[in-house]
């Protein structure tokens, strides 16, 4: 895949996306294809640009902080963007773990309602 340009439907497949979500990236300049008339080729960078794109996805990240995220590199380079990308983690985790207070807080008195309702009916 690294030397390849993947055609619009392989780029969907490679990434498991619909090509709704990667019209999507392209119209909110996430990735800018090569195009040739009217058919979309990606290359090693925007795959590149994708895989990274996914992995933010995944840790909740949302696509503006990717975008911007992305820019760095292009405007300030590697060093800047690895340093952005320590800051957003941090406040990235926090959130996940006060999401996580949330869940276990809502799990527990789930089950104390549960139970409660099952000594009844029982």
């Amino acid at each position: 895949m690294a030397d390849l340009r993947l055609s619009f439907k392989e780029m969907c497949a490679e990434f498991d996306v619909t090509p709704r979500t990667l019209r999507y990236y392209e119209y909110i300049e996430l990735l800018q294809p090569d195009r040739e008339r009217r058919a979309r080729f990606y290359g090693p960078r925007e795959c590149a640009r994708m895989k990274l794109i996914m992995r933010g996805r995944k840790f909740g990240f949302q696509l503006e902080e990717i975008r911007q995220w992305l820019m760095i590199y292009e405007n300030e380079g590697n060093a800047a963007q690895m340093q952005a990308f320590v800051d957003m983690a941090d406040r990235q985790m926090q959130e996940l773990e006060n999401q996580r207070e949330q869940l276990d807080e809502a799990m527990s008195e789930l089950k104390t309602l549960r139970d409660a309702t099952a000594k009844i009916v029982t």
